[in-house]
This record gives structure tokens, C-alpha cells and sequence, in this order.
């Protein structure tokens, strides 16, 4: 257990059970607490190989007191100690090993408006209930943004890094934590919220998560900075996603949106939409 960047010592007491010793562990859990539980394929790592007696219990725990102070999600601490046992394995596991690692957060919340309203009359309105929650805000698709920056009177200043040749760059605006392109962005996006919810969160994983281009932004920010996602979403035809010639996840932004409040909600996540 980590608690304030320190390892906590953890208060058992024992009794006897059928002439076997039980230990016990009761206490009460604050903010920020990180628990790592492990099989002993982690602490047998590298026996025979790369260390002669493998990777005892407090070798274990300092990496992993190193690790977490770098804030990891839950996820990818797990992730980060999985590989180093890997690597002490030299890709050749000798037990099997499990590490789980639950971290107590608060609540995050999430806003991400997408897609102009169906009546122009009511941009003012939607712009005032997204920016009036209190969540990180994301912006995704440029004429959504454009409401928001004559609504808001900021500009928009768009990056003219292409960090991705498959996706549009990320713009900015005052007060936004990200602006990115709609569809194909979102697209992107909830790929990698599906994949990470398929279980598939390996070092390549966390890679792709960590590009600067918009869909692994929108991911990061819902993957690992949010508990509650608020969609506020504009119901308005956009021409140019009706093309029959596009796949259908490209074609009806409704249906995307759907499809990342299943994706996220498969996560755990609270999702509240709002149409307009």
C-alpha cells in the first residue's frame, strides 16, 4: 500500500484458524491510497536468469513507489510492473504473474461538445451549460468549436502541427483544454476506449496513448482523467458525414456518440448526454 508517496505498513493482527495463522487487515482508506496486490511470479522474477534469488518483496516495492509517483493510472502501474517482470523473465515467464493495483480517487468529470445544435438559435444556450459545468473541457469538431469561440469571443488558434497524417491537428482556445476534428477524431478515440476495455493494455497500448494527436488525446483524457463524462451533443445534419461512400461509424455522429457512451459505460463510467 502507498499512501502520500511513502509505503504504508499495513495494521494485521493474527489468529489461529483450523491450526492455520490468519492475518487480517482493517482500516480506512483516504484519497490518493494505491493498492498493489501481486502473485508471487512478481517477487520470483528473474530467479535463475538475471538476479539469482529473484525480485524480492522490497524490490517490488520500491520500483513500485518510484512508479506511482509519477501518478500513474491504475492501468498502467499495472502495466509498468507487468513488463519489468517481463523483462526480468526475459520474455520467458518461469510462474505465472498477476499484479492488481486499485488506486481511491475522487470524482473526475469530463465535458466534450460535439456538433453544431439542430437550431442556430440555441448555440448560446449550449455553450452556456457546457462551459457552466465544472469538468475539463474538450471540443470535438471545427464548426462546434467555431460556436464556441463567437459565443465565448476567443479565438481559435489552430495548430498547424500534423502530428498524425490520418487525423486533422488539435487547435486551441482559452479556457478549452483540447479542441480536435469530429468524427475521424472521435473515431479514433473510441477505438482505443474499446481496445482498453477489451483488456488489450500493453506497452504498445500506452504508446498510442500517449501521441499527441487528437483521438489518443480525447482517449487519454477519458481513460485516465475521468469518472463522469458529460456529452453535450448537437443534433444539426452535417452534409458532409452523409457520404455513402464513408464507413458507417463515420457517417451518422449520433451513432459514434452512442457507441462512446456504451464504450465508456463498459468502463465504469458514469456518461450523461445531452442532446440539442
Amino acid at each position: 500500500m502507498i499512501r502520500d508517496n511513502r509505503l504504508f505498513p499495513l495494521p494485521f493482527t493474527e489468529r489461529v484458524l483450523e491450526n492455520k495463522i490468519i492475518r487480517e487487515c482493517r482500516f480506512t482508506a483516504s484519497i490518493n491510497d494505491c493498492f498493489i496486490l501481486m502473485s508471487d511470479g512478481v517477487i520470483h522474477a528473474g530467479v535463475g536468469n538475471l538476479l539469482n534469488f529473484g525480485w524480492n518483496w522490497q524490490n517490488v516495492a520500491d520500483f513500485a513507489l518510484m512508479s506511482a509517483r509519477e501518478t500513474l493510472s491504475a492501468s498502467r502501474l499495472a502495466g509498468t510492473l507487468i513488463k519489468a517482470c517481463d523483462d526480468l523473465y526475459l520474455q520467458l515467464p518461469g510462474d505465472d504473474t498477476t499484479v492488481a493495483v486499485l488506486r481511491i480517487t475522487g470524482a473526475k468529470v469530463v465535458d466534450l461538445f460535439t456538433g453544431p445544435p439542430s437550431s442556430p438559435g440555441n448555440d448560446g444556450h449550449l455553450i452556456r451549460e457546457f462551459m457552466g459545468s465544472q469538468g475539463k473541457k474538450i471540443i470535438c469538431g471545427g464548426t462546434s468549436a467555431n460556436i464556441a469561440s463567437r459565443i465565448l469571443k476567443r479565438p481559435l488558434i489552430t495548430s498547424l502541427d500534423y502530428t498524425d497524417p490520418a487525423l486533422p491537428p488539435i487547435a486551441n482556445m482559452e479556457g478549452i483544454h483540447l479542441v480536435t476534428e469530429g468524427v475521424l477524431t472521435l473515431s479514433r478515440a473510441l477505438a482505443l476506449i474499446k481496445q482498453y476495455g477489451e483488456g488489450d493494455i500493453s506497452e504498445a497500448f500506452f504508446d498510442e496513448l500517449d501521441k499527441e494527436n487528437g483521438g489518443s488525446l480525447v482517449a487519454k483524457y477519458i481513460i485516465e482523467d475521468c469518472t463522469i463524462l458529460n456529452l453535450f451533443v448537437g443534433k444539426a445534419m452535417n452534409e458532409a458525414h452523409q457520404n455513402p461512400s464513408l464507413p458507417f461509424d463515420l457517417s451518422i455522429r449520433l451513432h459514434l456518440v452512442e457507441q462512446l457512451k456504451e464504450a465508456v459505460n463498459n468502463l465504469g463510467k458514469e456518461v450523461n448526454i445531452k442532446y440539442y
